[in-house]
């Protein structure tokens, strides 16, 4: 199994995402979740792609990131926002093979054009019982991408790294578990949970992240209401 840290010789790397490789051989899981990792031999192989591209909406829009929503008609975390990702299949040369695999089943994407850069640790995901493997990518020859299987993944984004650094886009939900943690609200998607705690870090070790008002902590219906109202004024 390939170790966390860079996959790529640091200089062949574009500036902008050059700290995110560096960090990456430095990270704790204990960094990235409060989720204990469970004792080896347990818990299912994952990965997810962390796929960020440039200029996706334009000359000069700078860096982005691929996210999809998953159909509200799943069994399984329906509506939420995720990275492309899913189950290392037994036919996958790894996780990084598998997370290539599922986002070009996911969103159509051609894994030719992306670049793994570097393999962040594995971190355990309680409800599901996956120890996720995020490999992060830079897309180097970006392609096409939209749902492949609508009754999957209702709709696919590049979303500006600006956008989720904008103060107002920002704040915190809490689950009536209790569990808090970061959120971005984006017209339509919700981004929250694993996703938005582990965007959140991503954020902040690149140097990317925008004061913000962390004392705004909202209900998690609040926080869906809300993003469905961004959805309709847009």
């Amino acid at each position: 199994m390939t170790p966390p840290g860079p996959l790529v010789d640091l200089d062949t790397v574009p500036e902008w995402l050059r700290p995110l490789v560096v960090a990456s051989g430095e990270l704790p899981a204990s960094a990235l979740t409060r989720v204990p990792t469970p004792p080896a031999g347990t818990g299912r192989p994952a990965a997810v792609l962390v796929l960020f591209g440039e200029d996706g909406m334009g000359p000069g829009a700078g860096p982005d990131v691929l996210l999809l929503r998953r159909s509200d008609g799943l069994l399984s975390h329906p509506g939420q926002v995720a990275f492309p990702g899913g189950a290392v299949d037994a036919g996958d040369d790894g996780v990084i093979a598998a997370a290539l695999r599922e986002a070009a089943e996911e969103v159509g994407l051609d894994p030719t054009g992306v670049r793994p850069v570097a393999l962040l640790p594995e971190l355990y995901i309680p409800p599901s019982g996956f120890l996720v493997s995020p490999v992060l990518a830079h897309w180097v020859r970006p392609s096409a991408v939209a749902p492949v299987d609508p009754g999957e993944t209702a709709a696919v984004a590049r979303v500006p790294i600006t956008t989720l650094t904008d103060p107002a886009t920002r704040f915190s939900v809490r689950h009536s578990t209790g569990w808090a943690g970061p959120a971005f609200a984006l017209p339509g998607m919700l981004v929250w949970g694993f996703t938005g705690g582990l965007l959140a870090t991503l954020i902040a070790l690149a140097g990317w992240m925008q004061p913000w008002d962390d004392s705004d902590v909202r209900s998690l219906d609040d926080a869906w209401r809300y993003v469905e109202n961004l959805a309709t004024l847009g």
